[in-house]
């Protein structure tokens, strides 16, 4: 455990039933951090979430959990209150003397300035997002959470909304968890990237790309790799999936003249 960590697990553990969905889960953050967390489905990544977020209080013996005071989460619905204008849903539980001001400033950090007034019917799903993106972020939160926030979007939107994320992250500087099933996404924001199987921490990579980073690349591929067949994806029978520098080396010449 890094004597630096601004966010700290120890020990955690959760059972429902006769299942161990964390298993003693020990886990650090420093300040500032971007970690991703991939893992299987039911693999206890929302769990760890909540148990951050303070809404699981069912503490263990020897467990400790350490983190800032001020949290948000960014779920993977923008959970807008319909009858509340834009501005309204920004300014939900802000209690800032300036907070009307602090709002109007995120929304246009999020692309929607001069859109306070709308209400949420009429936006699209991104557009919706960037206002909880907004929420999240008006209370200037020192540890943000988020729950594969853009799982339901298309991709082109879902990539924007990913860029926006690393934007509005390097502007604040919060400690980010990043809970994701997108091997891709987890690449592009991290700076660690954390891999949670059996309710223990399975792997844990740096990543050493500076921003901004691209798609592809054998740094990009190695990494993405590594983490699919953590995952259980076998690049060997999946030709979709395969690096393209492996395609290229395997397809025929002739396939690979204009």
């Amino acid at each position: 455990m890094s004597a630096n960590a601004f966010v700290r697990v120890e020990n955690l553990t959760r059972r429902f039933g006769e299942r161990t969905v964390l298993d003693a889960l020990d886990l650090s953050i420093a300040p500032g951090e971007f970690v991703a967390m991939l893992g299987r489905s039911g693999s206890g990544k929302s769990t760890l979430l909540r148990a951050l977020a303070g809404i699981d209080h069912d503490a263990g013996p020897g467990e400790r959990i350490v983190a800032p005071p001020r949290r948000a989460v960014l779920f993977q619905d923008a959970r807008l209150l319909p009858w509340t204008r834009v501005i309204g849903n920004v300014l939900l539980g802000a209690d800032s003397p300036k907070r009307a001001e602090r709002a109007r400033g995120v929304l246009a950090e999020v692309g929607l300035a001069g859109r306070e007034a709308e209400w949420p019917k009429n936006l699209s799903g991104g557009e919706q997002q960037r206002v909880a993106l907004a929420r999240s972020f008006v209370r200037e939160p020192e540890l943000l959470l988020a729950d594969e926030p853009f799982s339901a979007l298309d991709a082109l939107t879902k990539i924007q909304m990913q860029e926006l994320l690393a934007t509005v992250c390097r502007n604040h500087a919060p400690s980010v968890l990043l809970v994701t099933h997108d091997v891709e996404e987890a690449i592009m924001l991290a700076d660690r990237v954390v891999l949670l199987d059996a309710g223990r921490i399975a792997l844990d990579r740096r990543v050493t790309s500076p921003h901004p980073r691209h798609r592809g690349g054998p740094e990009f591929e190695d990494l993405r790799d590594e983490l699919f067949a953590r995952l259980g994806v076998d690049f060997g029978r999946s030709q979709s999936y395969r690096p393209r520098r492996e395609q290229e080396a395997a397809a025929p010449v002739a396939e690979l003249q204009p």
